[in-house]
């Protein structure tokens, strides 16, 4: 059955298989090309939590600017900080960093070839080591994304809901890995759930596992895998200060390595709670001129955005002037560049 499924599977995505710009494609990796394990380190990251869409440009950016690990150690945190702006889950970036640096000083810039090896790199869990460990290397690692998890589900009609479900999923991919190109199967399988099995309107008719899918036999495809009922986001509330100086300059502050946004420049702020304080970063003719939102992963934020034109000679408690010229704002975060956009209307007038 096993052998079955697998050959059924890798003979679809010699054929169908995503074209991506970190991916090596089957046919070249039948001519013995072999991928980059910087290139599917990089782009495993960026994709945590994110869609393919949205990492291409910033992969493409990343490999053009620092196309090796050893150039990604040697980079300044601000640069790759900024580099990541906008694509989310900042933690990631700062653990890019840590992770390249802890390759090329204790590994000579070549990364562990086993899954067990490459869980003990900064940032790298059990399903990026087994990424890497599979794709990069040919190692007959199990690969378990939502994208696995979904497919294995409807293969097997698994009506435990999510996250009770993932060890039994596992368990499920495990028993299907071949010893023969894990990579390419790892990466079939998350094909097959992206374009084929996906989560609504499944293309049960087109699969190369519509004939052993309990699921599709049973008519459950459409409503799996069940999940748990999400709680409800709490909202959290605070302030953010946009302060631009008669020269043009303006106001920034760098946050702190840990927490949301951890490293990334952005306006300063209050504390984000129920009831927030007041933090303006200097006294000034404070206005608020309108209310920024974001949700993040546990909670939803709304920001009272309020503006303030400074002298020249004005000096803040915290955060530093940025000169018009070296501003940028695509590298801020996605929730600083709402605040901004807010805030230009009032300080840039047409």
């Amino acid at each position: 059955m096993r052998d079955a499924l697998c050959r059924d599977l890798l003979d679809w995505y010699d054929v169908h298989a995503r074209q991506l710009p970190w991916r090596v494609p089957p046919a070249a990796r039948r001519a013995g090309v072999r991928p980059d394990p910087y290139r599917v380190w990089l782009s495993e990251v960026m994709l945590q939590q994110t869609t393919v869409p949205a990492v291409k440009g910033y992969f493409r950016r990343f490999t053009e600017t620092w196309p090796t690990v050893e150039a990604l150690a040697a980079a300044e945190d601000g640069a790759v900080m900024e580099a990541w702006a906008g694509l989310g889950y900042y933690a990631r970036a700062r653990n890019l960093l840590k992770c390249a640096r802890a390759v090329v000083a204790e590994h000579g810039g070549r990364f562990p070839e086993t899954a067990e090896g490459l869980r003990e790199l900064p940032g790298i869990g059990p399903y990026t080591s087994a990424a890497i460990a599979a794709i990069a290397y040919d190692a007959p690692a199990t690969v378990v994304d939502g994208n696995v998890e979904r497919v294995m589900a409807r293969l097997h009609d698994v009506h435990t809901p999510l996250p009770a479900a993932k060890g039994e999923l596992t368990a499920l991919a495990a028993a299907l890995t071949p010893e023969a190109r894990p990579g390419d199967y790892a990466q079939a399988v998350m094909d097959l759930g992206a374009t084929i099995c996906t989560p609504r309107r499944p293309a049960c008719g087109i699969c190369p596992w519509r004939t052993p899918c309990a699921a599709r036999a049973a008519g459950t495809a459409p409503e799996l895998p069940a999940k748990a009922p999400k709680a409800v986001k709490p909202v959290r509330l605070g302030h953010a200060y946009v302060a631009r100086r008669a020269d043009g300059a303006w106001l920034l502050e760098r946050r702190p390595d840990k927490g949301l946004l951890g490293g990334m420049l952005g306006w300063p702020g209050s504390d984000w709670s129920a009831a927030p304080a007041p933090a303006p970063p200097l006294a000034a003719d404070w206005r608020t001129v309108g209310e920024a939102r974001h949700t993040f992963t546990h909670f939803h934020l709304r920001l009272a955005v309020e503006v303030a034109e400074l002298p020249e000679g004005a000096v803040p408690a915290r955060g530093s002037f940025v000169p018009v010229a070296d501003f940028r704002p695509a590298a801020l975060p996605t929730v600083m560049r709402k605040v901004f956009d807010i805030a230009r209307s009032a300080l840039l007038p047409d």
